[in-house]
């Protein structure tokens, strides 16, 4: 089934086709938003999660609940002022928000 799952531990999206893109937080490296030109009865904006294994998930701004937002705020650097202004985009953007500051690596 096509959906969005956040937990505490990954997000995930299931996509009408069957594909599964999927990131756990403690993977996470970058967090983008991208905006389209499709609004206001479309998707327009977009929350672009990206794993340290080239891995990736696209959150619409319409499955994000405020925990998602909570989650994603409470990550150390993670810019507020610019999902301000990709909220206010009504064309196509994008806006680096987050990316992890260490190059340490990820524990297994």
């Amino acid at each position: 089934m096509a959906g969005v799952e956040i937990t505490d531990r990954f997000v995930r999206r299931t996509l009408d086709n069957g594909r599964i893109e999927e990131v756990t937080w403690h993977e996470l490296t970058e967090v983008r938003m991208i905006t389209t030109a499709d609004g206001p009865f479309a998707d327009d904006v977009f929350f672009v999660l990206i794993g340290a294994r080239g891995n990736g998930c696209v959150v619409p701004h319409s499955a994000a609940d405020t925990g998602f937002l909570a989650r994603l705020q409470s990550l150390p650097g993670f810019d507020n002022a610019k999902v301000l202004k990709a909220m206010g985009t009504s064309g196509d953007c994008q806006f680096l928000v987050w990316r992890r500051r260490s190059a340490a690596p990820i524990k297994r």
